[in-house]
């Protein structure tokens, strides 16, 4: 098990690494500039890619890059927004309300989701398991600009039916939690609605099982075989579903963020994009493939637990 935790781990860093080079030949190679600007001369746009070393060529540029971001942990500068402001002094500003709001719509998808699949799947055919499969087709089916703007006229618009709840439109955080529940439940809603579906198809393959077809001679209670025996092999493919789905949803849902003006790292990241800041861009790509490799490794060791057959090392 040691062994094969520390050639994952090699494996993550030499991943990491591949990201960060993409990124950056990505970004670079984009036509335009951060210092395009009407107020900007041409000797000060050169003076500015000066300072910052951006008329090197891109191959200096890049060993420069990586060798900051390894030796230094050291990603870069703000080049417009925040200017000169450590790009990591953002990312740990911004990522805690992001992973707030993906903490808790994680958790209502996971803990909403997998009941729903399970009694969907103990109840095929009757009416119970057709109603759950149109509502998680919906709600996979939707964007989720559509969801957001949808508890929009809900809750917010004139005449809506839960304005009384006093929650406005633009994110407050004075609000407490009443601040949290649109964009949680905006954020959440795809997810559970997946998650769903997922454990819903796993679990009709293990009730078919020999194991269950046992346990139900031997007179188990339905709640012990469903949620005690089938589950615990049905959840297998909902973990695999859960290691890339709470990176992406820590970091926050960009366009959940955009319509709420939530002030989290998603939101962030968008601006960037839109205002070529290139060092933001690329550090938060690079913090976002982290939190991914992170959570497959996890995702992986969480297999052996779930289910001791397993054998993480085998074919190595």
């Amino acid at each position: 098990m040691a062994k094969y935790i520390v050639k994952r781990v090699i494996m993550a860093l030499i991943t990491i690494l591949v990201v960060a080079c993409v990124t950056f030949v990505l970004m670079m190679s984009v036509p335009g500039s951060p210092f395009n600007d009407e107020k900007i001369t041409p000797e000060q746009k050169a003076a500015m890619e000066a300072k910052y070393g951006m008329d090197d060529p891109l191959g200096v540029q890049m060993l420069r890059y990586l060798k900051g971001v390894i030796v230094d942990q050291d990603f870069g500068v703000s080049l417009k927004m925040q200017k000169d402001r450590p790009v990591l002094d953002i990312i740990t500003e911004k990522f805690p309300l992001s992973a707030k709001i993906g903490v808790i719509a994680l958790v209502w998808a996971v803990a909403v989701g997998i009941p729903l699949g399970c009694l969907a799947a103990y109840n095929r055919g009757k009416w119970v398991d057709s109603v759950l499969r149109v509502v998680c087709t919906l709600g996979v089916s939707m964007p989720g600009f559509v969801v957001a703007t949808f508890l929009l006229m809900l809750f917010c618009n004139d005449g809506a039916p839960f304005k009384f709840m006093g929650i406005n439109v633009i994110f407050d955080a004075s609000q407490g939690a009443k601040a949290y529940l649109m964009p949680c439940l905006a954020l959440g809603l795809y997810p559970m609605c997946y998650i769903a579906r997922l454990t819903r198809s796993s679990m009709l393959d293990a009730l078919g099982q020999d194991y269950i077809k046992t346990a139900r001679a031997k007179g188990l209670l339905t709640p012990r075989i469903v949620f005690k025996h089938a589950l615990r092999n049905g959840v297998i493919p909902v973990i695999t579903y859960l290691g890339p789905l709470t990176a992406f949803t820590l970091v926050g849902g960009f366009v959940v963020e955009t319509v709420y003006t939530i002030p989290g790292l998603g939101r962030y990241l968008v601006q960037s994009v839109q205002n070529r800041d290139y060092f933001i861009i690329m550090g938060t790509t690079i913090f976002l493939a982290t939190l991914v490799v992170i959570m497959n490794l996890v995702v992986d060791i969480l297999y052996r637990v779930v289910d001791p057959r397993i054998d993480l090392t085998k074919g190595e």
